[in-house]
């Protein structure tokens, strides 16, 4: 590996520690290594221009109303979440540009453990869905924020900033019991998470986010190159998400969902697990939630913290930025400990 440049960033010498882009020439950080990648990226190409050619060829030709249900859902998941997605990118292009590391060492502590719930806080004042908190995250790991506080941000920006909290308000007026026990539980949630990752978490679990530029390039060629990379490669697993998603919508009946609301505990399981197959933008889950009437209100709650911190359409997305051994310890931790703080919170404040 080679020595670090003089004046290169903070975050520039953690992907280098890391074993990523910087054991590449400067000139092929970023780009796809391999056919496989690639292939990746053409298949989804692909992909896309099939479905536009057979929604014009064959749009008369499919009424069977569980087809026109699954298009329905794709398609809303697809372009509800798109703008945030594009959002999230372009923040994250112009951390990664315009953004000094010292920046951030100058307000995030240094310790993990007093970072996690900076960066917790940090999420109140970023209005945006968990499509955007991914690119972001992976932004922050590329300034040299500690991976524990960046995931912090991750899971608490879409799910208490203020315009999730005001929808939630409205959703529910006259109870500002709920949007109360929603910002306590997902942020506290959050924290405990970061706390957990910083003590237990190891930096191999995670594929450090690439860096798709020169570092001596101008910043505006810098910030194009981030965004253009970081758009294509969450994008194809925004579109895998979105068929998961769609796909469970359709084949799992409505009514194996609703018979179970009389049960306690039971019925908090089933609105965790209906939030991470309808995969709802965190900026909207409160109206859906809503109208959960049969079930009781830890489990409405439920439906509220779980979603936007896992959900199908975000863990295709985490996969994409951070990979699959990532994935896997992740959200089980982060599920764990959403639904522990949902029957707390749900029992003091509901």
């Amino acid at each position: 590996m080679s020595d670090r440049p003089p004046g290169s960033s903070l975050g520039d010498s953690l992907v280098k520690d890391w074993g990523g882009p910087g054991e590449l020439p400067p000139s092929d950080w970023g780009r796809p290594q391999g056919p496989r990648r690639t292939a990746t990226v053409w298949l989804f190409a692909a992909f896309i221009t099939a479905m536009a050619a057979g929604n014009i060829w064959l749009s008369g030709s499919f009424t069977d109303e569980a087809f026109l249900a699954w298009a329905t859902i794709f398609t809303a998941i697809s372009l509800q979440a798109l703008p945030f997605l594009v959002f999230g990118v372009a923040l994250s292009a112009a951390l990664t540009a315009f953004v000094p590391a010292s920046f951030y060492r100058r307000f995030i502590p240094r310790h993990p453990a007093a970072a996690v719930p900076v960066a917790g806080l940090s999420g109140m004042v970023l209005p945006g869905c968990e499509c955007a908190s991914v690119p972001v995250a992976g932004g922050l790991m590329k300034r040299g924020i500690a991976p524990a506080a960046a995931l912090t941000f991750l899971l608490a920006a879409p799910a208490i900033n203020p315009v999730v909290l005001i929808a939630t308000a409205v959703a529910f007026p006259g109870r500002p019991e709920v949007w109360i026990a929603r910002l306590v539980a997902s942020l506290g949630a959050a924290v405990v998470i970061g706390w957990i990752w910083a003590r237990f978490g190891k930096a191999d679990w995670i594929r450090p986010p690439r860096v798709p530029h020169d570092p001596d390039a101008p910043k505006w060629r810098v910030f194009r190159d981030s965004m253009v990379h970081d758009l294509v490669h969450a994008g194809g697993f925004l579109v895998v998400g979105g068929l998961a998603a769609a796909t469970l919508n359709v084949v799992i009946p409505r009514e194996w969902v609703t018979g179970l609301a009389d049960l306690p505990v039971v019925s908090v399981l089933v609105t965790a697990a209906l939030a991470i197959l309808l995969s709802i933008c965190s900026e909207a889950d409160a109206f859906v939630a809503a109208s959960l009437n049969p079930f009781s209100p830890t489990a409405v709650l439920a439906f509220m913290v779980v979603g936007p911190m896992v959900d199908i359409k975000l863990i295709a997305l985490q996969a994409g930025t951070f990979g699959w051994a990532f994935v896997r310890r992740f959200v089980p931790l982060t599920l764990l400990v959403t639904l522990l703080f949902t029957f707390l919170i749900g029992a003091l404040i509901l």
